[in-house]
């Protein structure tokens, strides 16, 4: 095993031209820590927003919280893998992840034992967006059967998987799309559609017990009028909100809550069984080479893909 690695790196905030793939030293995991050989890595909305902004970052930083691979080497102390096995995770968030790279290092609690049903690529796609909508709709909202939710964007990143763990909840999924997406979403099991691009989902959305925003901006207010008294409105695109949200949602007798994803190893040991149980499916818009990072950042910030971006390493 080499010492050394290429990552993608910046030195300082912007656009994609920020992005350098450069060679650097290999890490070493530290006790209960394991090093992965990384084989995919997903990308997901909040990459490109920190490469722009930084928010709670400050270059320079490597990319990237997304990965699949082999583990290589593990630390101190370090009981739950071994070196060989196959898994997945979401190292390090929200801290710096260094994902697009060919080795990252990271907790073990970070990570869980790769789907056995999929490639590295599908597997990839799961971690961030699989866990958000898990611990959306699972942990906060407790989705039962019956219950009737609504997700907006509901063909993207985060939006199909969540559509599927509501499905695999046994809830009543309204999905908005283009109606472009419609027969995609159908398939993945949506039992009502709405094209926003042909008028305000308000005016044929009520009575839902539960909505995940996956948009942002106006989405929010418009959607706690889909709510039904004592609903819960869930908001995953300005995490820094709380209170705002949740003083909204309270004034018209609903529950709002901002959502922040957390590596759990638990969770990812879930969404793998739904894999394996045929009940999950990422989708793959289209893969990169590790060299191509930026092109897939552009295509990722037109927001027109379906399903979820990954690097190939």
């Amino acid at each position: 095993m080499t010492e050394k690695m290429r990552t993608v790196r910046q030195d300082t905030l912007g656009g994609t031209d920020v992005l350098t793939l450069v060679e650097t030293d290999r890490p070493v995991p530290g006790a209960t820590e394991i090093l992965v050989e990384v084989r995919a890595a997903g990308i997901n909305p909040i990459d490109w927003k920190i490469r722009q902004f930084g928010y709670w970052l400050t270059p320079p930083f490597a990319l990237g919280w997304d990965v699949s691979g082999v583990v290589a080497a593990v630390g101190a102390g370090e009981t739950r893998f071994a070196v060989g096995d196959e898994v997945f995770g979401l190292p390090n968030f929200p801290a710096v992840g260094g994902g697009y790279s060919e080795y990252v290092v990271g907790p073990s609690r970070h990570f869980a034992l790769k789907p056995t049903s999929v490639d590295h690529v599908a597997a990839a796609a799961l971690p961030l967006s699989g866990s958000m909508a898990w611990q959306a709709l699972v942990d906060v909202a407790k989705l039962r059967e019956g219950q009737r939710v609504l997700i907006h964007a509901a063909a993207g990143g985060v939006g199909h998987l969540a559509v599927q763990i509501a499905k695999a909840r046994g809830a009543h999924v309204i999905g908005t799309a283009s109606a472009a997406k419609h027969d995609l979403l159908r398939g993945l099991g949506v039992d009502e559609l709405v094209d926003y691009t042909a008028g305000d989902f308000v005016e044929v959305v009520r009575n839902v017990d539960v909505v995940l925003d996956l948009v942002g901006g106006d989405y929010e207010d418009r959607s706690l009028r889909t709510l039904r008294q004592g609903g819960l409105y869930l908001g995953v695109t300005n995490p820094l909100a709380v209170d705002e949200i949740a003083a909204k949602a309270a004034a018209v007798g609903a529950r709002g809550v901002t959502i922040n994803v957390a590596p759990d190893h638990a969770v990812l040991a879930q969404l793998a069984q739904l894999v394996d149980d045929g009940a999950l499916r990422p989708l793959i818009a289209e893969t990169f080479p590790l060299a191509e990072v930026a092109k897939a950042h552009e295509l990722g910030e037109g927001n027109r893909t379906t399903g979820k971006l990954v690097l190939t390493v």
